[in-house]
C-alpha cells in the first residue's frame, strides 16, 4: 500500500526540493506532500505516515506539536552537498575571499561548517543572509558562493557561484526507508547511486588518523568520549583502534579484535571495498549485535595513497534515543501558555463578571475548576490564569483527559520506567507532572478519567510526590492544578463515577464560564473578530441576524467559528439564509431547558394598539408575547399556528388563552403587521411588522 510523507520545511522551495528527492527515490511507493513554515502552509497539514521535518523549521518541539501529532513518526532531515560539488570547491586557490549567502544566518553556517568538515577548509569564508548588515555589497570578495540563493546575493560580486540546494544525507534516505518499511529499497539501483553521489563526512576521520600518529594518547580519548562506533584498520586490514561503543554495539570485544584481520571479527564493515576503491563508502545498514547497524566507511590517504580506513557504527536505537531526549528538553522550553486575559474578547456582563473572578482567583496557587459547556473558551482562561499567576515564568502542561486510553493516559501523566510495559521507551520517559514542575497542569474534559486514575490524582494533590509507571522512586513535583470540565460533576458524584473526595480538591475555586446565548452582543463582537481573521468581508442579511441572535449556540464559540468560516468561503457579499452551513440547525433558544426567551426590546417602535375584533384593546404584554413568537417563526422563515403560540406559552408559564390568540393575532393583521391564513397555513409577519420589530436591533 502507497505510504504518505510529509516534508515540513521553514522555505517553501527547500521542502518541495526535499519532496522531489524523496519521491526519485522511493518512486510510486510514496505519496509525498511539502509544507513551508514561512507561507503558512504548514497549518493546513495532513496526517501522514511519516513526517520529515527540517532542522531549522521550528525552535522548539512544542512549536512543532501545533501542527504535526505528538505520537506522529517524526525524523529530522539533515542535508549535506554533492561528491561534485565538494571536490569542485576544493580546486578553488587557498586563500580565496569568499561570501556566502544563504537563506537565514543559521543556514549559513551550517552550510560553511557542513564543507569545512567536508575537507572544504581552504577558502575564507563570510556569510551573507536577509537581515545582515555587513557587508553592504559584494565587491571586496574573489567569489560569491549561493546554494540557490541569488536573490539575496548583495550589489557589486565578481563572480557568483550557484552549487545547488543541499541534499539529504544517505543516512536520512535510508533512515526513511526504515521507517517507511521499504528495507528492500536500501539495496536497490536508485538508493546505491544516491548514496555514492552524496558527499558523508570523512574529513574528521583524515584528521583523527592524522593526528593519532602523533598523539596517540589524545586519540584513544577521543575515541571514548565518541557517541558511536569507531574502528579503524591499517592498509593491510588489520585493526588497530576501536572503542568501547563499536564494543557494544557488536557484541565483540575490543581485546580480541584489536591485530587481527578485520574480515575475520567485522566481517559486515566492508573494509577490504573502501582499501580498493580508495574512496568513501556510501552508507549502509548491516546486521550486527542483533541490531540494525547504520555503516559509514572511509578511506585515509597520504600522498594519493590509501595507509587505512576507518569505519563509523551507529545504532539506529542509540539515534533514536538522543533523538527522544532532544525532542525532550526541546518539549520542556516549549511548554508556555499562549494566552492571556487579554485575549478574552466579550464586553457583556457575563464575560467580564468571569473575568474579574478568574483573575482574582490566579493570584492564588490553589486549584481552580472551570465549569462550563463545550466551545465557551475554557482553555484559553486556563492559558490567561497561568500567566496571570506566581508561576507564569513555569511550564504551562495541557492534557485532554477524555482523549486517551486509560493506560495512556496514566503513562502520560505519570511517566513510566525502561521496562515498565511492552513498547516502553528505552531509559523510560519523565511524565507531564514532572515537565510542568513549579508550573501549570491543565486538565481538560477532567470527568473522562478513570476512577483508579482519580485516586492517584488525588494522591498528588495531597501529597505533592509522583512515582512513574514501572517505578519505585518517589518524585516530588510542585503543580498547580486548573482542571475543566462541560459536565455536572456533582452529578456525577451522586451517581458514583466520580469521586467526592477529589471533586471537592478540585472545587476549591470554581469558575463559571458563561455560553454564547447568555453573552448578549458579544456574539456579534466575536463574529466581526473572526470575520477579520478570515481576510473575507462581508456582511449579514437581516434575517440571518435575527437567526444568529435567536440561536442556541450549542457548540457555543467553536460553532460561531466554524459559520463564519463558512461564510468566508460562500464568495456572497451579503449572506443570506440560503448561505447557512448545511449542518447548521436552528435551534430557538427558547427550545433549551432553562433558557430564557430572548425578549423584543421596550425600545422597538412598535405601533400602538389598534382596535380590531374583539375588545376594544388587546394586552400590551400578551401583544408582545405573541409578536416575540411571530418573530422568531419568521427568522426561520416559517409561519406560525395559534396552537403553537399556546404551547409556546404554556412553557414559559405566561397566561394567554386560544380566544386572547385570536384577538392578537386579528389586531395585528388589522394593522398590517401579520397576515393570517386561512386554514392550516399559519400566520406570517408583513415586511412592515418585522422591521418593526427590527428597529430594537434584535
Amino acid at each position: 500500500m502507497k505510504k504518505s510523507v510529509a516534508i515540513v520545511s521553514l522555505d517553501a522551495r527547500a521542502g518541495q526540493f526535499y519532496a522531489q528527492q524523496v519521491r526519485d527515490l522511493f518512486g510510486d511507493r510514496v505519496f509525498v506532500t511539502s509544507y513551508s513554515v514561512r507561507d503558512g502552509s504548514v497549518a493546513r497539514l495532513k496526517k501522514a505516515d511519516l513526517y520529515m521535518v527540517s532542522t531549522d523549521a521550528f525552535e522548539s518541539v512544542g512549536d512543532l506539536h501545533q501542527y504535526v501529532p505528538i505520537n506522529g513518526e517524526i525524523m529530522e532531515i539533515q542535508v549535506t552537498f554533492l561528491w561534485e560539488v565538494v571536490r569542485q570547491l576544493q580546486q578553488l586557490p587557498a586563500g580565496t575571499r569568499a561570501l556566502f549567502v544563504n537563506l537565514s544566518d543559521k543556514m549559513a553556517r551550517e552550510a560553511v561548517s557542513r564543507l569545512n568538515q567536508l575537507g572544504v577548509n581552504q577558502l575564507e569564508f563570510e556569510m551573507f543572509y536577509p537581515g545582515c548588515t555587513s557587508p553592504a555589497d559584494a565587491a571586496g570578495f574573489d567569489l560569491v558562493i549561493t546554494p540557490q540563493e541569488q536573490r539575496y546575493v548583495p550589489a557589486g560580486a565578481k563572480k557568483v557561484m550557484d552549487i545547488g540546494q543541499r541534499v539529504c544525507t544517505a543516512s536520512t534516505m535510508t533512515e526513511a526507508a526504515l521507517r517507511l518499511g521499504m528495507d528492500e529499497l536500501l539495496e536497490s539501483p536508485q538508493f546505491r547511486a544516491y548514496q555514492a553521489a552524496v558527499a558523508a563526512n570523512t574529513y574528521s576521520y583524515d584528521q583523527m588518523f592524522n593526528r593519532s600518529r602523533r598523539l596517540e594518547s589524545q586519540f584513544e580519548l577521543l575515541m571514548e568520549i565518541l557517541d558511536e562506533g569507531l574502528v579503524g584498520v591499517t592498509e593491510t586490514g588489520e585493526v588497530f583502534a576501536c572503542n568501547k561503543k563499536v564494543e557494544e554495539i557488536t557484541k565483540v570485544s575490543c581485546k580480541l579484535a584489536l591485530h587481527r584481520r578485520a574480515g575475520e571479527v567485522y566481517p559486515f564493515i566492508p573494509f577490504v571495498e573502501c582499501l580498493k576503491a580508495k574512496k568513501p563508502l556510501p552508507a549502509r545498514v548491516v546486521r550486527a549485535g542483533g541490531a540494525n547497524v547504520n555503516v559509514t566507511v572511509a578511506p585515509v590517504l597520504r600522498g594519493g595513497e590509501c595507509i587505512g580506513a576507518f569505519a563509523s557504527l551507529q545504532s539506529f536505537n542509540d539515534a533514536e534515543k538522543r533523538q527522544n531526549e532532544l525532542r525532550s528538553q526541546l518539549l520542556h522550553k516549549g511548554l508556555r501558555a499562549k494566552y492571556t486575559f487579554a485575549d478574552v474578547l466579550g464586553s457583556s456582563p457575563a464575560i467580564q463578571r468571569s473575568v474579574n473572578i478568574v483573575k482574582r482567583m490566579a493570584a492564588t496557587d490553589l486549584p481552580i475548576l472551570l465549569i462550563g459547556e463545550t466551545g465557551t473558551g475554557k482553555e484559553l482562561f486556563a492559558h490567561a490564569v497561568h500567566n496571570a499567576s506566581p508561576r507564569a515564568a513555569g511550564p504551562f502542561v495541557a492534557i485532554n483527559c477524555a482523549a486517551m486510553p486509560e493506560n495512556l493516559l496514566e503513562s502520560e501523566l505519570f511517566g513510566y520506567e525502561d521496562g515498565a510495559f511492552t513498547g516502553a521507551r528505552r531509559g523510560g520517559k519523565p511524565g507531564l507532572f514532572e515537565f510542568a514542575h513549579k508550573g501549570t497542569l491543565f486538565l481538560d474534559e477532567v470527568e473522562g478519567m478513570s476512577p483508579a486514575l482519580q485516586v492517584k490524582l488525588l494522591r498528588v494533590l495531597q501529597e505533592r510526590e509522583i512515582m512513574r509507571v514501572g517505578g519505585n522512586q518517589i518524585i516530588c513535583v510542585d503543580v498547580r492544578i486548573v482542571a475543566a470540565t462541560n459536565e455536572d460533576l456533582e452529578q456525577r458524584v451522586e451517581n458514583g463515577s466520580f469521586r467526592r473526595d477529589l471533586y471537592y480538591r478540585l472545587n476549591t475555586l470554581p469558575a463559571l464560564i458563561p455560553p454564547l446565548r447568555e453573552r448578549g452582543d458579544d456574539l456579534f463582537l466575536l463574529l466581526d473578530h473572526f470575520r477579520q481573521k478570515s481576510g473575507v468581508d462581508f456582511e449579514l442579511s437581516p434575517q440571518v441576524r435575527g437567526l444568529l441572535a435567536s440561536h442556541q449556540w450549542r457548540g457555543n464559540i467553536r460553532e460561531l467559528r466554524n459559520v463564519v468560516e463558512y461564510f468566508s468561503y460562500t464568495g456572497n457579499q451579503l449572506i443570506l439564509p440560503g448561505d447557512l452551513p448545511p449542518t447548521f440547525r436552528y435551534l430557538p433558544r427558547q427550545e433549551l431547558p432553562g433558557a430564557a426567551v430572548p425578549a423584543i426590546p421596550a425600545s422597538a417602535a412598535l405601533p400602538a394598539p389598534a382596535v380590531g375584533p374583539g375588545p376594544a384593546a388587546v394586552d400590551a404584554a400578551a401583544r408582545r408575547f405573541v409578536l416575540h413568537q411571530l418573530y422568531a417563526a419568521d427568522c426561520r422563515c416559517a409561519a406560525l399556528g395559534r396552537e403553537a403560540i399556546l404551547q409556546a406559552a404554556r412553557a414559559e408559564r405566561f397566561p394567554l388563552s386560544q380566544q386572547e390568540v385570536r384577538r392578537i393575532l386579528a389586531a395585528l393583521a388589522a394593522e398590517g403587521l401579520a397576515r393570517v391564513s386561512r386554514g392550516r397555513g399559519g400566520t406570517r409577519l408583513t415586511p412592515q411588522g418585522r422591521s418593526a420589530c427590527q428597529r430594537g436591533a434584535l
